[in-house]
């Protein structure tokens, strides 16, 4: 028995990256999987990959008709929903002089607007199967201020609010929320960012400085890593977890390594 035998889930932003990983972790733990992105036939040939085991569905996060149409079709074809991950994102990384009121609210529509609709989408759904869970993926960049962020930064910061708010309010229905706060995204959203040439996968595990095996890992473990963490919550094993971060970031946020306290 796979650790999400008998679940169903809708996984956002699914076509590639980091969305992907969590979708293939899932099925291979027994979970029927409602890939879900607005990049089509990506995300479809992704769910082909899956088998019978997994469906693919448009859903532009933003629109309150697409998640309407993207949730009724994951309870029609799997008969019941029990897990939403909230992993769909846009990241902007530009001096916070040159954003523009577009730039913002760009990012906000999908990063902090599209979980918002998605929880609220699925209550019902997860109300109907007994309880479930909702997992939002946040960012490091929602735990910490970053120069360069002032566009993504606030939607994460917002979102751990969110998350904190919903596990208030679901809770008596047995629905657990909580947010996981990766160190990065997949390569493919940090890739127009990096220097030309550069291995964006490569620079993912440079910036591991703490632990020194993270050098020595495949860059892939990294981001199945934050998939592992989404497993953990998304399973019963979990069942005491709720309204928190869970940040998976081989100890970026604890400090400043080779510091000593005073004596």
């Amino acid at each position: 028995m796979g650790r999400l035998s008998g679940k169903v889930a809708l996984v956002t932003g699914a076509a590639r990256g980091t969305g992907a990983e969590i979708a293939r972790l899932f099925a291979a733990e027994g979970a029927r999987v409602v890939l879900s992105d607005v990049q089509d036939e990506l995300g479809a040939q992704t769910a082909r990959g899956l088998g019978a085991s997994a469906a693919f569905e448009h859903l532009d996060v933003s629109s309150e008709a697409d998640w309407k149409r993207a949730v009724d079709a994951c309870v029609a074809r799997f008969g019941r929903l029990d897990v939403l991950v909230n992993n769909a994102g846009l990241l902007l990384i530009k001096p916070l002089a040159e954003l523009s009121a577009a730039d913002c609210e760009r990012l906000w529509r999908v990063n902090q607007l599209g979980p918002f609709l998605g929880i609220r989408a699925v209550i019902p759904a997860l109300v109907a199967a007994g309880g479930g869970s909702i997992v939002n993926i946040a960012s490091i960049d929602g735990l910490v201020g970053s120069a360069g962020l002032a566009a993504y930064g606030p939607t994460k910061w917002a979102l751990r609010g969110l998350t904190r708010i919903a596990a208030l309010e679901l809770g008596q229905h047995g629905i657990r929320v909580n947010a996981v706060c990766p160190e990065a995204g997949g390569p493919e959203m940090r890739a127009p960012y990096m220097p030309p040439g550069a291995d964006a996968e490569k620079l993912l595990s440079l910036a591991h400085t703490l632990l020194p095996q993270q050098k020595r890992r495949e860059p892939l473990e990294l981001v199945r890593d934050v998939a592992r963490m989404v497993l953990f919550l998304a399973s019963d094993e979990s069942l005491s977890c709720t309204g928190c971060d869970y940040p998976v970031e081989a100890g970026i946020t604890a400090g400043a390594p080779g510091r000593r306290s005073p004596r």
